[in-house]
């Protein structure tokens, strides 16, 4: 559903692959926006001070700040301070270097295979993310082996005496990963641990406290236009397109094991300083999905896919209370279309059930986001269902053009009562550029229609996501108090007449397309392509 930054000069081939940008996709397949960057040793700079005496990295290893790294063969290289643009995208085998750009042409919204991915910043200056756990590992010693339970499959890791965050992304199993981290050796004039006494560490961000009470963000109720974009904007983007855009609700990607894109800027101070503004948050977990994948498929057997869907219900709550997002929210799973219904409609729904059981359970209210023609059609079929559990809120995916929630925009039955009350939000038009304020992303647009607080979640002692004629499908009434926090205030007016995107400029004819280009015609100026297996690196 939103966008991994895959933009001109942000990647090459590794000598046979293709170049492309790409337009209109749902899915991050292993080659839809191009293979990463390799980039030769001379273009990554010198090695940190003190390595200078050392000989140099061999292939397949790679220096960075006084460590070395052993990598695997197939493994391409992206230097993020040579080239900001670039997406830290997950679903290609890629060592990440540097701080990441603002990611704001990112293209695609789950990865259809995660791979074994490896970001490595300075502690100083890296995000204080809350949405994955961070560990602290003395250099030249092996990491942990019981890690931290990351539900998106991505950890950070922080080399403290070297002052290097390493973040991991992996798919069925960290196992490359971990052995990539584990390889770390000092190199040049730094020594590794000292033997006699312990060395104070560089500076690394404090992790962040569990925001006090009055600091916790629950959205209100909105009707307008919203967007949403693979990874959060900075905040300097987002306070001009507060001002500039239509837009008053933004969809963001908080986890799950099949996201396609990195969150450099995703924490806990940033959701706070949306909601003050003004902004509408719509918190997105990218869980398993309906198509056949060992890393992200979602289970064909129903039993099998609502363990799932409590699985990602429990990693939603997780991360929503590390970002400060309190009970009452709503979080959206992200399901993506399908074809085959016979084979997709029945787990989808016992997914989606116990998704909205478990989040109940937790104090959240439940949203999907599904396609209008598979996902949307199967939930509406089990909305009159008793004791089928269904979510609160419903977003459906239908590039009509159409800025509305109308029962044939949503794919529902005409004249239905289902999720009528603002319990619907409408993506009608998907990637694609626009221009506020000087800043180009590329975003969703969807027409979101929502009131939380006109929703009450299930009390103690009540059976929550069930469905009984006469009451809010999803809920039934429990003999306790409901857990419905206060109506947040609306947020602030956007006006009516908005001004017209920052025109474009004309295409460069240089400029990658959707066409299948031969790699060395669209290489970034002084970009060396290096095959893995020859690649000596060092920064």
């Amino acid at each position: 559903m939103s966008s991994t930054e895959c933009g001109a000069g942000s990647g090459s081939g590794s000598g046979s692959g293709a170049l492309r940008r790409p337009r209109g996709l749902r899915r991050l397949l292993a080659s839809a926006c191009g293979v990463a960057l390799a980039l030769s040793g001379a273009g990554l700079g010198a090695l940190a001070p003190g390595a200078a005496a050392d000989e140099g990295p061999a292939p397949g290893h790679y220096d960075y700040r006084g460590l070395r790294f052993t990598l695997p063969a197939t493994w391409r290289i992206v230097d993020l301070d040579r080239h900001p643009d670039a997406c830290v995208r997950l679903d290609l085998p890629t060592l990440y270097v540097g701080h990441a750009g603002p990611q704001r042409d990112c293209a695609g919204r789950a990865a259809v295979e995660r791979a074994d991915t490896l970001h490595l910043e300075p502690v100083q200056g890296a995000p204080q993310r809350a949405d994955i756990p961070t560990v602290d590992v003395p250099v030249g010693t092996a990491i942990p082996a019981a890690s931290p339970r990351t539900p998106s499959n991505e950890l950070r890791y922080s080399f403290a005496q070297s002052g290097v965050m390493a973040t991991a992304s992996f798919g069925d199993t960290p196992a490359v990963v971990r052995a990539v981290i584990e390889s770390a050796r000092p190199v040049g004039g730094h020594p590794g641990p000292p033997a006699t006494r312990p060395v104070a560490p560089a500076p690394r961000p404090a992790p962040r406290p569990v925001p006090a009470p009055g600091a916790v963000v629950t959205p209100g109720a909105y009707a307008g236009e919203g967007f949403d974009a693979c990874t959060a904007p900075r905040q300097a983007t987002m306070d001009g397109w507060w001002d500039e855009s239509p837009f008053g609700a933004v969809g963001i990607y908080i986890g799950g094991g099949s996201r396609a894109c990195a969150q450099p800027q995703l924490t806990a101070d940033w959701v706070r300083r949306q909601s003050a503004t003004g902004w509408h948050l719509m918190p997105i977990w990218v869980g398993r999905q309906p198509w056949n994948s060992g890393s992200t498929g979602l289970s064909t057997d129903p039993d099998t896919a609502a363990e799932q869907g409590r699985t990602a219900a429990d990693g939603a709550a997780s991360a929503a209370r590390s970002l400060g997002l309190g009970a009452g929210t709503v979080l959206y799973n992200d399901l993506e279309n399908y074809t085959d219904r016979a084979t997709w409609d029945g787990p989808v729904v016992a997914y989606i059930g116990a998704w909205t059981q478990r989040l109940h359970a937790l104090g959240y209210r439940a949203a999907a986001y599904l396609a209008a023609g598979s996902g949307m059609k199967a939930l509406s079929a089990a909305y009159a269902r008793t004791g089928q559990a269904v979510p609160d809120i419903v977003w459906a995916a239908a590039w009509n053009g159409r800025s509305a929630v109308a029962d044939s925009d949503m794919g529902l039955p005409a004249g239905t009562g289902q999720w009528k009350g603002r319990r619907r939000a409408h993506q009608y038009q998907g990637d694609h550029d626009e221009t506020y304020d000087g800043v180009t992303i590329n975003i969703d647009r969807n027409r979101v229609d929502v009131d939380p607080a006109a929703i009450a979640l299930p009390g103690f002692g009540a059976t929550p996501g069930t469905t009984t004629p006469g009451t809010t499908p999803g809920i039934t009434p429990g003999a306790g108090p409901a857990v419905d926090p206060a109506p947040k205030p609306a947020p602030l007016p956007k006006p009516v007449a908005k001004p017209a995107p920052t025109p474009k400029p004309a295409p460069d004819p240089d400029a990658d397309s959707d066409l299948d280009l031969d790699p060395l015609s669209v290489l970034p100026s002084g970009l060396v392509v290096v095959p893995p297996a020859d690649r000596a690196q060092s920064s």
